[in-house]
């Protein structure tokens, strides 16, 4: 029998597989604290809006996850994502190693490393080739997706206000 944390960390890759960012968030204790390479630290509902909005926005996706293993207390899982990066039309295949602690049966922290250069050498080409490794285009592709996703938020927000109001 699989330990109690190791069905919550598969639980939280096979909605990701199906794409169902709820129940994901649903594996997040409400405190939830997020970091990765490309969006920094994202704290709550910060780090649940990040995967609603890249499932929303995630083309010819898809997701692999193994070597899951967890106790009381922490896990880990490798897990692979192919998708299409929009704002070049390249393809990625990006390849994470994601450590997570777990409290009162929910993930509290969760954070993915990855090798950001890699990811820039598939998702921006030659721009990526030359120019991923240095400082400056690592934090430009950051302030980029936290943009991004400042902006999924807002709209988001504006949304619940307008039907809200609505008669």
């Amino acid at each position: 029998m699989s330990h109690p944390n190791t069905e919550l960390i598969d639980r939280f890759y096979e909605a990701f597989q199906r794409r169902d960012a709820e129940a994901m968030a649903a594996c997040y204790a409400d405190d939830v604290v997020f970091s990765d390479p490309v969006f920094g630290e994202l704290r709550g509902e910060q780090a649940r809006d990040m995967w609603r909005m890249l499932v929303q926005r995630a083309q010819a996706f898809s997701l692999t996850f193994d070597a899951v293993d967890a106790n009381d207390r922490t896990g880990r899982a490798h897990w692979v994502a192919r998708y299409l990066f929009s704002q070049t039309g390249r393809t990625v295949v990006n390849r994470i190693q994601a450590q997570f602690v777990f409290r009162d049966g929910r993930i509290v922290e969760h954070r993915d490393s990855f090798d950001l250069w890699r990811w820039s050498r598939q998702a921006l080409g030659f721009k990526g080739v030359l120019l991923g490794w240095t400082p400056f285009v690592q934090r430009a592709i950051r302030t980029q997706a936290k943009k991004g996703l400042a902006a999924y938020r807002a709209k988001g927000a504006q949304g619940s206000t307008l039907r809200e109001t609505a008669p």
